[in-house]
């Protein structure tokens, strides 16, 4: 196996070598042609992909390192995802869903919660259980399998509190909201700041899998 690692090096270097010679050759024929050749097939098609890959990742699909365990089990410390920004241009961002925020706090940052509640409901926890509009929670699914704590030592989510999400704002919580800050603490979360939704993590390998928000 090395002999044939070190074969192949020998001929890329040899490949490489002629290709040069053949492009010096080039260059000193005729240098305007060679620069309109450069220009057409390495730097033109690179500049392309450079500008696509900027406004995807700025407009369309943006990843996001996850920093913290407080959407854990769905969300792990050191997963990689994928954020989907396009979506929310055109419609509203759906109770249940995994989405992805400026901090209220710090608007540098970018976190990610899951959204419970929007402007104009609602909210009580109620033994571990959300209730929207006097009724508690009955899908999606995602929200029934999860425990949330009452915080009396926080702005929202103290027992037997009842609040109403502000008009234009979204009210989160942390799948682990033993190990969360979210709504309960920092309060809601502007519309505007939304940056989009979670809909994949790529790495590692081993959590390669959608995520799950219904």
């Amino acid at each position: 196996m090395k002999f044939l690692w070190i074969l192949f090096a020998v001929g890329a270097l040899f490949f490489l070598r002629r290709r040069l010679m053949d492009d010096w050759r080039f260059f000193k024929s005729d240098r305007r042609a060679w620069l309109e050749d450069k220009w057409e097939n390495w730097i033109k098609p690179l500049l392309i992909a450079a500008v696509l890959a900027v406004g995807i990742r700025t407009f369309i699909l943006g990843p996001y390192k996850i920093p913290t365990g407080s959407m854990r089990p769905n969300l792990m410390e050191g997963d990689r995802i994928f954020v989907d920004k396009l979506s929310y241009r055109f419609r509203e961002p759906h109770r249940g869903e995994i989405i992805v925020f400026k901090y209220p706090l710090d608007r540098k940052k970018d976190f990610v919660k899951r959204l419970v509640a929007t402007g104009g409901e609602t909210v009580e926890i109620q033994e571990g259980q959300v209730h929207i509009n006097g009724s508690r929670l009955e899908s999606p699914p995602v929200l029934l399998e999860r425990f949330y704590y009452n915080r009396d030592d926080w702005m929202f989510g103290k027992h037997g509190q009842v609040f109403r999400v502000p008009e234009g704002h979204l009210f989160v919580l942390g799948d682990n909201s033993a190990q969360s800050s979210d709504s309960r603490n920092w309060g809601f979360v502007p519309r505007k700041d939304l940056i989009g939704r979670a809909v994949v993590i790529w790495w590692p390998p081993s959590r390669v899998r959608l995520v799950k928000d219904s």
